[in-house]
């Protein structure tokens, strides 16, 4: 039997149901209430506009989507003291695929697309439960500033000074 070939490649309009299939699978795992995660699904699933304004790559086994990461250049004010940097909108690894060093590839994807752009870190406004995966991953949490408008659960990765 041969290896699984593993290909990280940009998304498009063809692979958006493997993705939101993905997605769906992960979110289906949170730790959250199933009337919940039933209800908020749609608003995490992606469509063909969001192909253009988010940069969207997927992990493939052979040709099979296993992991997605999004991005896309996040506002200053949400950065600390106001550095440049991506917003990492979501990274979802199929649950069959998890703990595998997928979302770690992913991750690494991200952080060379903000060396390409001059950035200098990634932000992540990150569910609950994938606090301790990024803090993990070389992150830090960020403390709220202004509690009407930061999110909980804010963590930072210094990329570039």
């Amino acid at each position: 039997m041969t290896d699984p070939v593993i290909n990280i490649c940009p998304a498009n309009k063809e692979d958006l149901d493997d993705i939101n299939r993905v997605i769906e699978a992960a979110i289906m795992c949170w730790d959250l209430p199933e009337r919940v995660k039933r209800l908020s699904l749609p608003s995490y699933f992606y469509n063909e506009q969001d192909l253009q304004h988010l940069e969207i790559v997927v992990i493939k086994q052979n040709k099979d989507i296993i992991g997605l990461a999004s991005w896309h250049q996040a506002e200053n004010k949400d950065t600390p003291e106001n550095k440049t940097a991506l917003l990492l909108h979501g990274l979802y690894i199929h649950p069959n695929n998890q703990n595998l060093g997928i979302g770690k590839q992913l991750l690494k994807t991200a952080e060379r697309a903000a060396l390409d752009k001059e950035l200098n870190g990634i932000l992540v406004k990150a569910h609950a439960d994938a606090i301790n995966y990024f803090i993990k991953q070389g992150m830090i949490e960020l403390k709220i500033q202004n509690a009407s408008r930061d999110y909980a659960h804010r963590l930072w990765k210094v990329i570039s000074e």
